[in-house]
């Protein structure tokens, strides 16, 4: 795990990911678009996985979790994802934990935090963030 703590923030991504086989990719967008689109097109991928990652909050840990990822360490982590975690057997460690995800302009919740906050089925939260992120690719066509 501490060699993907150092890729994380040697390259400058958001997030790396190495499966059971030892291959490794970066992901470098903000927010739980790359999470969710690798579940979608290649979950196989997540199954037994380690990540890092810079912010997780409960969205993106019910995305890690649907995968199956095995463990994860982020330097900022939401209590609803660690309880999340815990609650499905996920080793987590990170550098600090916060009552809840900021949104970018720290003017309160982000988005994806607020829309799983109230659920835990990790298959709800799954379709609610599929339905967000559909409408803002549908905002922005």
């Amino acid at each position: 795990m501490v060699e993907l703590i150092e890729r994380l923030y040697e390259s400058g991504c958001s997030c790396v990911i190495r499966n059971r086989a030892g291959e490794t990719r970066y992901f470098y967008r903000r927010g739980v678009a790359d999470l969710y689109e690798l579940v979608c097109s290649d979950s196989a991928f997540l199954e037994g996985a380690s990540v890092a990652d810079k912010v997780v909050g409960k969205a993106a840990a019910a995305i890690m979790i649907k995968g199956g990822i095995s463990q994860l360490y982020s330097t900022v982590l939401s209590e609803p994802a660690e309880k999340l975690f815990t609650a499905h057997g996920v080793q987590v460690s990170c550098g600090k934990i916060v009552p809840f995800i900021e949104n970018r302009d720290k003017s309160g919740w982000c988005p994806m935090e607020r829309l799983s906050r109230n659920e835990d089925s990790i298959d709800a939260i799954f379709c609610k963030i599929g339905n967000f992120l559909s409408a803002v690719k549908e905002e922005r066509s």
